[in-house]
C-alpha cells in the first residue's frame, strides 16, 4: 500500500465521530482477519460487551496509525514487525528480549500496551520444492549457497531492511535475475508451476502443512523473531476493566502449526472467518 494512500484512509477514519465500546481491527491478511476475530470474540465472551470491528483495515502503517488517533483499540501485531517498520530499530535476537525492548518502546512512545505473546512466531520463511531441499546437504539456508535460484517474494520484501536486505547481508546466496514480485497468495503457485524456485513467504503459511514444501531453516539467523500478540491503547485498559485479563487468557495458545491449521481451514477450505475463530475458542477456558 502506498504511504499517501494509508494516510488518506487515515484522514478519512480520523474525521468520524468517537466511538462507543471497543473496536478491534487486523490488517489485511487471513492470519490478521483469524486473530482480530478471535479477540472480539475472546472480548464478547468472557466480559459481555460490545465489540466493534474493523478487520482488513489495512497494512501495518494505516493500524498503527489509526491507533494513535483512538479510532480502533486492539489489533494483531508482530514484534519484528513494530521493531523494523515502527520503531526503526533492530531487535535483539532473543525472542523474549526482543518483546520486551518493542514493548517498553510502545509504551513509551505510544502509550500502547503490548500484550504478553500469543505462542507462535510468524517469520519470513524462505520456502522451496521438496525436491529441491533434497538435494541440499541439509534444509538450511546455509546449505543453499552453491546454486542459482530464482526468487519469489511479497511486494514488502525487497524494500523493508528485515526482508531481502537481510538475507542477503546474512547467506551468500545466488539469484538468477531480479526477484519477481507478486501477491503472497500465489507465491507457492508460483513454486508449483516452476515459475520460481523459492519463495519470501511465512512460517505459518497454511501451504506449509503440505509435505511438497520445505521451509528452509534461518540458521544464521537472518530475520528477527516476529511474535504475535495483541496491542491496545492504554487508555483503553484503563476505562474497560478485565480486557487485558481476558486477552491474556490466550496467552502462548497458539502454536506455530495451529496457526497454519487455522489459516488453512480459511485459505483453503473456505470456512468463514467467525467460525474458525469460534470453534478455536471453544477449545480454550
Amino acid at each position: 500500500m502506498k504511504i499517501v494512500s494509508a494516510f488518506a484512509a487515515v484522514l478519512l477514519l480520523s474525521s468520524c465521530a468517537p466511538h462507543h465500546g471497543i473496536i478491534v481491527a487486523s490488517k489485511n491478511f487471513t492470519e490478521q482477519l483469524i486473530l482480530g476475530e478471535i479477540a472480539a470474540q475472546q472480548l464478547e465472551r468472557k466480559l459481555h460487551i460490545t465489540v466493534q470491528r474493523k478487520l482488513n483495515l489495512g497494512g501495518t502503517l494505516l493500524a498503527h496509525e489509526a491507533m494513535l488517533h483512538g479510532d480502533i483499540d486492539i489489533y494483531p501485531e508482530y514484534t519484528g514487525t513494530g521493531a523494523s517498520a515502527v520503531l526503526r530499530i533492530k531487535a535483539p535476537r532473543d525472542p523474549a528480549e526482543a518483546y520486551i525492548a518493542v514493548r517498553d518502546a510502545y509504551l513509551k512512545r505510544f502509550n500502547v500496551v503490548w500484550l504478553p505473546p500469543l505462542g507462535f512466531n510468524d517469520s519470513f520463511a524462505m520456502v522451496v520444492r521438496a525436491a529441491d531441499a533434497a538435494k541440499l546437504a541439509k534444509p538450511a539456508l546455509s546449505a543453499a549457497s552453491g546454486r542459482s535460484w530464482r526468487l519469489g517474494v511479497g511486494y514488502e520484501f525487497v524494500t523493508r531492511a528485515d526482508g531481502l536486505a537481510a538475507l542477503d547481508k546474512t547467506y551468500d546466496l545466488k539469484w538468477q535475475g531480479t526477484p519477481s514480485s507478486m501477491d503472497l497468495g500465489l507465491l507457492y503457485q508460483a513454486l508449483d508451476q516452476r515459475k520460481v524456485d523459492m519463495a519470501a513467504g511465512s512460517s505459518t503459511d497454511a501451504q506449509l502443512i503440505d509435505s511438497k514444501y520445505v521451509q528452509l531453516a534461518d540458521d544464521r539467523h537472518a530475520f528477527p523473531a516476529y511474535n504475535a500478540c495483541y496491542l491496545v491503547r492504554k487508555e483503553t485498559l484503563e476505562q474497560y476493566s478485565g480486557v487485558s485479563d481476558a486477552l491474556n487468557m490466550l496467552q502462548n495458545r497458539i502454536s506455530d502449526d495451529t496457526m497454519r491449521q487455522l489459516n488453512r481451514r480459511v485459505q483453503a477450505e473456505h470456512e468463514a472467518v467467525e467460525k474458525v475463530a469460534r470453534d478455536f475458542l471453544a477449545t480454550q477456558p
